[in-house]
């Protein structure tokens, strides 16, 4: 795992070496084993290393035999032995052992096409000398990142928006309207980012850069057939499919020539994915989870009685409501846009002391909530459907209370105040966005904190535009289910999960994780499956649970979803609270920043201390810091790069 920077500029002239160190100086945190360039007039690459696969020789940038084609890379190609061996048979030789060769190699036999042999988790950087054309390419689900920018003649790349920044050419300036996504979506539609000209590689994506321009290209995309591989009549032979499916996966992901953990949060994802650890390591595994002080989000008794089951190697930590507060500057330097939950803190820290136990790798359950209808807005859809049949209805609403019974403030509201909260759109059956509408519309009650001018920019565009053009073809034609699944999976996981709890909270810490359940084979598979197998009335993950039967304890099969929550309103007030917050929302600096409306802010924020902020204030809180974090620390106050130190450099 690493991370990546590069340098093309068009009019010739020579990349600045300094320039591009200061780049990946910037990410060194991503890869701090060993750093390497390749540099030759007008480009230049540039690589951290986290040493994963083969330690020894595997060091970037790495050529083809001739010197014409050059890499650097950030992921893991899963299945790059057995593609290794393919070549090997035709007479192709290898000069290391690493999977960064192996798409070298792929790619100089097979250019773009290559992408349809790979199974991973990568962002691919190729430099054709002859041709003098750009090679990108970002895998099928964007586990990985990768964002770009264009500007005066040169086009600047990297695996955070950090390091582009870092080029004296780039200018910073935060994007209003993507700021608008985020405060609807939870995040930026792809391509956008929320800074004005820095884009990301959307998924599934590749794209060629010459002097001449770029061309994007889509090469995979998650679809839903019309006619399901497997009909809900026949769960035991999907059963039997998904089982062996589920269990390659993770054994390609046991690849490693350093120890392989897994986090464990005591939730069936995964709990699941642990036993098929052990069922095909034999050797002792270590698990790691995250517990908070907070009895309200803590989920450690499952935990524990999973680790005990398994019989891991298990550490547990605890995470504070102070641990929340102290470290979310850092969690928003790192995640480069605002979030609108705490959840990704106590993944940083979760990260932290798994690095500081020797620990590079982790397997993690992420995904089979996406991919098997596994979250309550998915059940809440069938709910609202169920509930649009008999609009008046006061007892169908009632059954939305049991979805959510960690949320205290929904279980004391009457059958009147469910309607109202529940019932916005319900009518609006034909909408391909029926599942989310109410989510959000919620979110989106966040933009009534900004400024009147920001506001009122904003108010010109329709937010969903953009979001019209990201469906696929035939997308109104799928199954309910297969439309929740396809937005939940494409804007929320993509854009938000993988991104700002997954690689970034990793990688914060240099740790790389890998989720067996994004293995495209998996995600194609649970696409065919018909919607019953998944999301059985109201029982979620359907087929998962009748493959793990007698596999793990009986409690974990039938305890109800919890979701990963944080605490934020307790985390931000109170006599313990960092003095960061009260001078972020100060009138001072939200009047000099000028993104928030000061009297709307110090409004909410004498309601959170007193205790009586609901969940969506709670959601506006965490908007409103963490988009002062990115505004302060981005554009206000950068803080000045470190020296990357020692380096190979190389050029042709």
């Amino acid at each position: 795992m690493c991370g990546i920077a590069g340098i093309f500029n068009f009019n010739n002239e020579k990349v600045s070496l300094e320039i591009l160190k200061n780049m990946m100086a910037r990410i060194q945190y991503r890869g701090p084993d060993e750093s390497g360039i390749y540099i030759k007039d007008n480009i230049g690459l540039g690589s951290v290393r986290l040493s994963i696969i083969d330690l020894s020789s595997g060091q970037q940038p790495i050529s083809n035999q001739d010197d014409t084609l050059w890499i650097v890379y950030n992921g893991e190609v899963f299945n790059y032995l057995e593609l290794r061996e393919l070549l090997l048979k035709k007479g192709v030789t290898f000069k290391t052992d690493s999977d960064t060769e192996v798409v070298l190699k792929y790619y100089e036999i097979y250019g773009e096409n290559c992408l349809q042999y790979f199974n991973g988790q990568f962002a691919i950087a190729i430099y054709d000398t002859k041709k003098q054309e750009l090679f990108l390419a970002r895998d099928r689900i964007g586990i990985r990142p990768l964002f770009y920018t264009s500007r005066k003649n040169v086009f600047i790349f990297g695996s955070e928006i950090k390091t582009i920044l870092e080029h004296p050419g780039t200018a910073t300036e935060l994007d209003y309207q993507s700021l608008n996504e985020v405060f609807t979506f939870w995040t930026t539609l792809t391509p956008n980012t929320c800074f004005k000209g820095i884009y990301e590689l959307p998924p599934g994506h590749f794209a060629k850069v010459t002097a001449s321009g770029m061309k994007i290209e889509r090469y995979w995309s998650l679809k839903f057939p019309e006619t399901y591989a497997f009909q809900k009549n026949e769960l035991k032979n999907a059963v039997e499919a998904f089982d062996e499916l589920i269990e390659d996966s993770v054994r390609l992901r046991l690849r490693a020539d350093v120890p392989v953990a897994a986090y464990l949060s005591g939730g069936l994802d995964s709990s699941a994915t642990t036993y098929y650890i052990k069922k095909i390591a034999k050797d002792r595994l270590q698990t790691f989870s995250i517990g908070f002080t907070d009895k309200e989000f803590d989920e450690t008794s499952y935990q524990n009685e999973v680790s005990e089951y398994l019989k891991t190697q298990h550490t547990g930590f605890k995470c504070s409501n102070n641990d929340i507060a102290v470290n979310f500057p850092e969690v928003i330097w790192h995640t480069e846009f605002p979030i609108l939950r705490t959840a990704p803190v106590p993944m940083f820290c979760l990260s932290k002391h798994v690095r500081e136990n020797n620990i590079k790798v982790v397997i993690t359950g992420e995904g089979a909530d996406e991919m098997l209808g596994g979250y309550d807005i998915f059940k809440e859809m069938i709910i609202r459907r169920f509930w649009s049949k008999y609009p008046n209805s006061y007892l169908r609403p009632a059954l939305l209370k049991k979805l959510y019974p960690y949320i205290p403030s929904l279980q004391s509201q009457n059958s009147k105040m469910l309607k109202f909260f529940f019932g916005y759109k319900l009518m609006d059956l034909d909408s391909p966005y029926y599942s989310h509408l109410l989510r959000w519309n919620n979110a989106s009650r966040i933009t009534g904190f900004l400024s009147k001018d920001i506001f009122t920019d904003i108010s010109k565009t329709n937010v969903y535009a953009g979001l019209d053009k990201l469906l696929p073809g035939g997308f109104n034609e799928w199954a309910p289910l297969a439309k929740a699944q396809w937005l939940e999976s494409t804007v929320f996981m993509s854009g938000y999960l993988l991104s700002s709890q997954g690689d970034r909270m990793a990688m914060a810490n240099s740790v790389e994780g890998r989720y067996p359940f994004l293995d495209f084979r998996v995600m194609e598979f649970c696409a065919g499956l018909h919607p019953d197998l998944k999301l059985n009335g109201l029982n979620e993950k359907y087929i998962l649970k009748q493959t793990m039967k007698g596999r793990l304890p009986a409690s974990v099969l039938k305890r109800p979803k919890q979701a990963y929550r944080a605490p934020i309103a307790s985390s931000f007030s109170g006599i313990g609270a960092p003095d960061y917050i009260k001078e972020l929302t100060s009138a001072e600096r939200i009047n000099e920043f000028g993104i928030f409306d000061f009297e709307r802010v110090d409004s909410l924020m004498n309601k959170i201390s007193e205790g009586q902020a609901s969940e969506m204030e709670n959601m506006s809180v965490a908007a409103i810091l963490s988009t002062q974090l990115l505004y302060k620390n981005f554009i206000k106050e950068r803080p000045k790069v470190k020296s990357l130190g020692s380096c190979r450099v190389v050029s042709s």
